[in-house]
């Protein structure tokens, strides 16, 4: 398979880590006078935020920002760049994975007395693998106005790109941190007709890959999606055994997501004996015994227990 290398400067005014740089001033402001902007109706208001390029915020959502009562940001510091850009004053308050549970009941209360509250999280649309999910559903339960204000996606902006199915796909989060969790990760998905999108950073980007290739095998195509919408913007596309090869040479840099080809070899492929292995492995060396990471492995796998139990002679 021909392997494609594409870059973009596409979004290289702007910057996500600089919003507040010279290069990003050029934007437009629109609704600067408050007072000509409509107010906003009582709920909870779900706002997409730049993944990177500022220009892609909407002019509704500066507007959600400008006129609701109070932000609640994942980061006041990464949010306050942003509206320092376009001169909004809303108060913030931090919501996010380690205060949630916290807050959660304060903030539906203040829905509940009439607040209209924009949640935002660092970038993208807030609760897609990020804070936020608990209090839209608590608004929900409890018959609040929740309100989607939509925009940039990460996800969708790289699957767009890709060249790969995009009548059915399925987003799987984060690519676990350790090679056994991953494995199982991978292994859930791997027969799947659907395209898999995963967000991985660039430290675990090589470990990915090489998981990868031995769960969907060499061939499987693949889109490598880097630094979306920023100035270095890139897709790189081929087959994972490809991509393997390329970023060992060149080194992984900037914030990933990895688009993945859905199966077309059928269901009920067994995980291989690598796979097994580097599961049973894992466990182990997590001090698991060597007869209950056989089962759980068995169980988690889907494979026959003899089988496990086999393999797991190997490692002794």
């Amino acid at each position: 398979m021909q392997k494609i290398f594409t870059t973009s400067a596409v979004g290289q005014q702007n910057d996500r880590d600089s919003p507040s740089s010279p290069a990003a001033t050029t934007a437009a402001t629109p609704y600067d006078d408050c007072s000509t902007t409509p107010l906003l109706d009582p709920g909870l208001y779900i706002v997409a935020t730049p993944i990177g390029n500022l220009e892609d915020i909407t002019l509704r959502a500066l507007r959600v920002l400008r006129t609701a009562d109070r932000i609640l940001c994942e980061d006041t510091r990464r949010t306050g760049q942003l509206l320092n850009h376009f001169s909004i004053k809303t108060s913030m308050t931090s919501f996010h994975l380690h205060n949630e549970n916290q807050k959660l009941s304060r903030v539906v209360e203040e829905l509940q007395r009439g607040a209209a509250l924009a949640l935002v999280s660092d970038a993208g649309i807030p609760a897609i693998n990020d804070p936020g999910g608990q209090l839209i559903a608590a608004a929900v339960e409890q018959g609040l106005n929740v309100v989607p204000i939509p925009g940039p996606s990460a996800t969708l902006t790289a699957l767009t790109a890709s060249g790969l199915n995009m009548a059915n796909f399925t987003f799987c989060g984060f690519i676990e941190a350790k090679s056994g969790a991953r494995v199982k990760q991978f292994t859930k998905w791997k027969d799947l007709e659907s395209t898999l999108i995963f967000f991985v950073s660039p430290h675990a980007l090589l470990g990915a890959l090489d998981d990868a290739v031995a769960v969907f095998g060499e061939e499987r195509r693949c889109c490598l999606a880097r630094e979306l919408t920023k100035t270095h913007e890139e897709f790189w596309r081929s087959t994972l055994s490809e991509a393997l090869v390329e970023f060992k040479e060149r080194g992984p840099r900037g914030e990933f997501t990895l688009v993945i080809e859905g199966s077309t070899g059928g269901e009920g492929e067994e995980a291989t004996d690598e796979e097994v292995l580097v599961v049973l492995k894992q466990l182990i060396e997590e001090g698991t015994a060597p007869s209950q990471a056989a089962r759980q492995v068995a169980l988690d796998l889907n494979v026959n227990k003899k089988r496990v139990y086999a393999l797991s002679l190997q490692l002794k």
